[in-house]
């Protein structure tokens, strides 16, 4: 991939846990376009139910909101962090980041991505020696953050390139198991480790599903990855790449997503989690409650809601919740109420969890609920 050698990836071969899933490549108009793998029609399961249904033929990507590629595939991609690590590492070989398509992006990401997708060829820096000091990956990805000279970019590319959101992270395995550990970005408040490790206790309380969380050094928010079981790699889907709902502006309201949980899983308690969820979110002052922050995962031969993530007090999209509350991103209590309603989530049911997360999360709450 040196400088002028470089050259776009024409298909891509997808694959999860070592069974081929299906090939992409990039159209003429450039919209992605895939196809499964005849053996994975046959023993498979469908890898976006909404969008690309298990069944033969080709399929045709939309221009947005992911720039032409599907949303189960954008899923992989890095946010912030990971694709500021990975145009750093473009720049130091000498190519313009702006010249890469979606699929030269997947090939980055390779076969070090999150969840159990894979994807070849496999165009990233490769497998660098392991390190799990924290500080000293803290320390490394500070410097990326003040624009300093870091001679570890690949390691903390191989650690967290991707990984979802804004904040540094990396992906470690510690004491026997995987977790993912966050460092604080440069824009947070101080002691924004222990706070959101209080905050997944509350949740906890809450009657939330969340991870096991951990606080490494008395400073560093870990969660345990629930993308990995037993050696394996768990598929998961945001409601983000599920529903085709951009994370980068407001485009998903909690009854939609509550109606998507029902048609995918079709299970109330499932739906329940959402509600759970959302109350939570108000309560707390989680107002960064965006797309991508909400996910579904498929074992065991069906869907279901993954365990909740990235609960803590925050500003979300102009001060206001990035998922809106029946068409509110600033609620009031008849709005939590509206969207059962709007979903035919039962009331009784609804005043009985909103009362439980209400007494759950008393030390965090909002002023006013």
């Amino acid at each position: 991939m040196e400088g002028k050698s470089f050259k776009n990836t024409a298909v891509i071969r997808v694959s999860l846990n070592n069974n081929p899933v299906g090939r992409l490549a990039f159209g003429t108009d450039r919209r992605c376009l895939f196809e499964y793998d005849s053996a994975w029609l046959d023993h498979g399961f469908s890898i976006s139910p909404f969008y690309l249904p298990l069944q033969p033929g080709l399929f045709t990507a939309r221009h947005d909101p992911f720039n032409g590629l599907f949303g189960v595939f954008s899923d992989s991609l890095p946010d912030g962090w990971g694709t500021l690590l990975i145009d750093r590492w473009l720049q130091k070989k000498g190519i313009l980041p702006a010249v890469l398509t979606p699929l030269d992006r997947l090939a980055l990401v390779g076969l070090n991505g999150m969840s159990a997708l894979v994807y070849e060829p496999d165009l990233g820096p490769g497998k660098q020696p392991d390190n799990t000091d924290l500080g000293f990956l803290a320390g490394e990805a500070s410097k990326i953050l003040h624009d300093e000279y870091c001679n570890n970019l690949e390691l903390l590319i191989q650690k967290g390139e991707s990984s979802g959101g804004a904040r540094p992270k990396v992906l470690v395995h510690l004491d026997g198991e995987d977790w993912l550990v966050k460092f604080p970005a440069s824009t947070d408040p101080a002691g924004i480790g222990e706070l959101e490790y209080r905050y997944s206790l509350v949740a906890r309380k809450c009657g939330i599903i969340i991870p096991p969380t951990r606080l490494f050094e008395g400073k560093y928010f870990g969660v345990k990855r629930f993308d990995r079981k037993d050696g394996r790699k768990i598929h998961v889907h945001s409601a983000s790449g599920l529903l085709y709902a951009s994370f980068r502006y407001p485009s998903l309201d909690y009854t939609e997503l509550m109606k998507a949980a029902m048609a995918l899983t079709c299970d109330i308690n499932e739906v329940s989690q959402v509600f759970r969820q959302m109350i939570f979110n108000v309560l707390a002052g989680n107002r960064d409650d965006h797309a991508k922050n909400f996910s579904f995962l498929f074992g065991d031969g069906r869907w279901q809601l993954s365990p909740a993530y990235d609960l803590v007090k925050s500003a979300g999209f102009n001060g206001f919740h990035s998922t809106t509350i029946a068409g509110s991103g600033d609620p009031a209590r008849q709005d939590i109420f509206k969207v059962a309603e709007q979903t035919g989530f039962p009331l009784k049911t609804a005043a009985l969890i909103f009362e439980e997360v209400h007494e759950g999360c008393r030390e965090i709450r909002l002023k006013g609920w």
